[in-house]
């Protein structure tokens, strides 16, 4: 029949622009495959969404005008927003933006399964397995929902990014974990025809969960520090991915359960691969309390007691023209004052001197996954130049300057030394073992861990007090001179 020839060639569709998910996912391990491995997972889902759309037209039960028009006037509004935001938003306000992602994704996987079930909510198709995807993708959706809410507002300032408790919280988000898998049970049961539900009462502990959910996703985040923030970015990223895999499941679209399993696999892997370079497990970072959030400036003196030695640009240009090993250490201050491009500069300048120049990249560096990555490839830093951590740590011995600009805690020797600190056993960049150390940084403010570093203290250490871009750009002119 017209209507099952066109389901088959709407099905090869998913499946095609489910194997563009995959291959474009393979694609993004590497910088300089990924924009075409973005690229090419955008054109399957394009072509999954064209697809759909066509069978839904085309289908015997047809599609109503407003259903059209809805539709319409989602893909428009959404596109436009989505298009506007990637062009206009700053680099600084990326992890803000990729949690606002997390919340739509969440939230829109949530409302899927909401809407099915209510379609089927007292009828033959009420089933034990329909009733558990829902619950699961409602559940899952909505704590992603509030909890990347909270997130980006931690990340933009509006919620304060210190851990926030209060008078019985944990047991509050104890109390509402169990009012959502109570009303799983319960739905689950009478699914099963074990509890006779009407369609009423069914509604009504539905609803329960929701609010619980959404509750629980404000309880859980709202006690995480600041420090634990790109862990909880990718947690929540993959919150959303397993949220739409439920959601395929209960509409039966194999696109959208291969697309949510790949976003919520990778997250899950990432979440893991970041916890672990903290040295801190998924459950102490939920747990929360860990972090200050960026505290503001401190008096001129290192934790220990040690004494700050403040030197020019001058004293720094001389350093950086006549070495031969430079290595930088971007953090989040390069973000904050856009200066990526200064100090692609700078490097440029230092490689026309001969100097050898690398970047050290931690994995929790800055504010998301992959944040100083992102960042020195907006300014076409070579990607060769960037090293991660297990790598360029043995270089730092052999380094004439490393030229610490913005990092904090992930050069904090307190990691190795202190076992009294919050950070003790988290992996850093050896930065200490230099044969000299600039710091540019705006003042002896601490990091997103709210503890001291005494990297500042150390006698090789010279600290350089301005904004990142405006120190850079000072740095550039001063090499001219030398």
């Amino acid at each position: 029949m017209p209507g099952d020839t066109i389901y088959t060639l709407v099905f090869f569709c998913w499946l095609a622009g489910a194997a563009a998910f995959v291959v474009g996912l393979h694609r993004m391990n590497s910088p300089a495959t990924a924009r075409d491995g973005n690229r090419l997972s955008a054109a399957g889902m394009a072509l999954a969404v064209v697809a759909t759309f066509a069978y839904l037209v085309t289908r015997p039960a047809g599609i109503g005008t407003t259903a059209l028009v809805i539709i319409g006037a989602g893909i428009v509004v959404g596109g436009g927003a989505g298009l506007w935001l990637a062009r206009t938003v700053k680099m600084t306000a990326m992890p803000q933006l990729v949690s606002l992602f997390n919340a739509v994704g969440g939230g829109a996987a949530a409302l899927v399964a909401i809407e099915d079930f209510l379609r089927v909510v007292g009828t033959s198709a009420e089933t034990i397995s329909t009733s558990i995807f829902v619950v699961l993708g409602v559940v899952i959706g909505c704590v992603t929902f509030t909890g990347s809410l909270v997130a980006s507002g931690k990340l933009q300032g509006l919620v304060p990014g210190r851990p926030i408790t209060f008078r019985g919280s944990r047991l509050l988000t104890i109390g509402l974990a169990i009012v959502a898998l109570g009303g799983t049970a319960l739905l689950v049961a009478g699914a099963a025809g074990a509890v006779a539900l009407t369609p009423l009462e069914t509604l009504l502990v539905l609803t329960a969960i929701i609010a619980a959910a959404l509750i629980f996703g404000v309880t859980m985040v709202l006690p995480i520090g600041g420090a634990d923030m790109p862990v909880v970015i990718s947690l929540l990223n993959s919150f959303t991915g397993t949220a739409a895999a439920m959601a395929g499941f209960v509409i039966n679209n194999p696109v959208l359960i291969i697309a949510g399993a790949l976003v919520g696999a990778a997250g899950a892997i990432l979440t893991t691969l970041m916890a672990d370079a903290m040295n801190r497990s998924i459950g102490n970072i939920l747990v929360g309390g860990f972090g200050t959030g960026d505290s503001g400036p401190a008096a001129a003196g290192a934790g220990g007691g040690g004494t700050v030695r403040e030197i020019s640009p001058d004293d720094v240009a001389v350093q950086l023209a006549y070495a031969q090993h430079v290595i930088v250490v971007p953090g989040y201050g390069l973000a904050v004052a856009q200066a990526q491009h200064s100090v692609r500069e700078l490097a440029e300048l230092l490689e026309s001197r001969g100097v050898d120049v690398k970047y050290a990249i931690h994995p929790v560096a800055g504010r998301m996954p992959g944040h100083m990555n992102v960042l020195l490839a907006e300014a076409n830093v070579p990607y060769p130049q960037l090293k991660e951590m297990e790598e360029i740590n043995p270089e730092f011995g052999r380094a004439d300057v490393a030229l610490v600009v913005g990092a904090n805690d992930v050069t904090n020797p307190a990691a190795r030394s202190d076992a009294s600190s919050p950070i003790y056993g988290m992996p850093i960049l050896d930065v200490d073992q230099a044969k000299s150390i600039v710091v540019l940084k705006r003042s002896m403010g601490k990091g997103y861990a709210g503890i001291d570093n005494p990297l500042y203290a150390d006698p090789k250490t010279g600290m350089l007090f301005a904004d990142a871009k405006e120190g850079l750009e000072q740095l550039v002119a001063a090499v001219k001179q030398v």
